[in-house]
């Protein structure tokens, strides 16, 4: 799955490289913010063991996902493609946790 993060982003910015500056920095801005969430999300959920935290965190990932998806579809629809397993696998993550954090529940 991160294989296909990184070669649809290489994919897009390449793109975006040839449609113009400002759409590859709004693309990378885009994508970077995905990777902190990404990152955030895996440190609340696992290191943590936050799962109110994680279920926020995970929420916006998955909003971050959706974007980031739509965005590289509009540079190149292969490298869009490449992303639904992403798409996927961030919806599962946050059926997943909100079903944990409902399940442990403090109080």
């Amino acid at each position: 799955m991160y294989t296909l993060l990184a070669g649809s982003g290489a994919q897009a910015l390449d793109r975006a490289e040839r449609d113009g500056g400002p759409a590859r920095r709004r693309y990378l801005g885009a994508y970077g913010t995905n990777l902190v969430l990404n990152a955030g999300w895996t440190w609340s959920f696992f290191r943590a063991k936050n799962p109110p935290l994680a279920v926020l965190e995970v929420l916006a990932l998955e909003a971050s996902t959706v974007d980031l998806a739509r965005r590289t579809w509009r540079l190149d629809r292969n490298a869009g493609i490449a992303l639904l397993p992403y798409v996927a696998w961030t919806t599962y993550a946050t059926a997943l946790t909100a079903e944990l954090a409902r399940r442990n529940r403090r109080g």
